[in-house]
């Protein structure tokens, strides 16, 4: 799977467990708080999802529901390293195993986690599996980012979303074991400003060392040439798209 620079259109939402616990900076507007709290639900309580099986699932004729080459958003109202569904991922990486002509792209915040997590023919990672790591400030990046590099895994994606700060990716040589790097700002009414200085330096650095890279969304609250925008969610991926700077 290559990377895009949009939403592929046909992909599935693949959420098996939900739930999470804050981890740093980057959720401290968790949208998926955010979602919870408008439903009296408390979002730090982890549990399994009546989707849990989804990838398995067959029509009546016995083809799978899920049809071959289909990109599948994994566990995006979690993390699937959280701890708390330590219990169930063994289960679900045999699924994606099984499923090997589906394409799996999981966002996580636990990298470090991720050593003690790996099933146990994972080897140097499953094709059909993206990992991508969130780093939303410089110090999350220097501590994560070390640790990913050196993970045995096939396709790598940095995502800086919600970039909170200037990130420097210089230092970790990207264009050796990166396929794209994603910038974008902070939806909802409480969001952190996002300055799109800080977006091109980004794209800078990938473009000096061949990475793909994708402006997804400018956030809520937008800095360029000095000046703050409120940006409307629904202008929030239009606006990112206009600005003409994917890679």
């Amino acid at each position: 799977m290559s990377p895009t620079n949009a939403i592929v259109k046909g992909s599935m939402m693949w959420n098996l467990w939900h739930g999470c616990h804050k981890l740093s900076p980057g959720c401290k507007h968790c949208y998926v708080y955010r979602g919870d709290a408008k439903r009296d639900i408390d979002s730090s309580v982890v549990t399994q999802t009546k989707n849990f099986d989804l990838p398995l699932r067959k029509k009546r004729n016995g083809d799978y529901k899920v049809p071959a080459g289909t990109l599948v958003y994994t566990c995006f109202t979690s993390d699937f390293f959280v701890e708390d569904a330590d219990p169930w991922r063994s289960e679900a990486w045999q699924m994606m195993q099984q499923r090997s002509d589906l394409n799996f792209l999981i966002i996580t915040k636990r990298i470090d986690r991720f050593a003690q997590c790996m099933p146990e023919d994972w080897n140097d990672g499953y094709n059909n599996v993206t990992i991508c790591c969130t780093v939303e400030n410089q110090a999350c990046a220097d501590y994560r980012l070390p640790i990913y590099k050196e993970a045995p895994i096939k396709h790598k994606i940095i995502i800086c979303e919600p970039l909170l700060e200037k990130i420097d990716l210089q230092p970790f040589n990207i264009g050796a074991w990166i396929e794209q790097v994603v910038a974008g700002g902070e939806s909802g009414s409480e969001s952190r400003p996002c300055d799109y200085d800080w977006v091109m330096e980004l794209r800078n650095v990938c473009m000096e060392h061949n990475v793909s890279f994708w402006f997804k969304q400018t956030g809520a609250k937008f800095i360029k040439d000095g000046k703050l925008y409120s940006i409307k969610r629904q202008f929030q991926h239009s606006q990112a798209r206009k600005a003409g700077i994917n890679l």
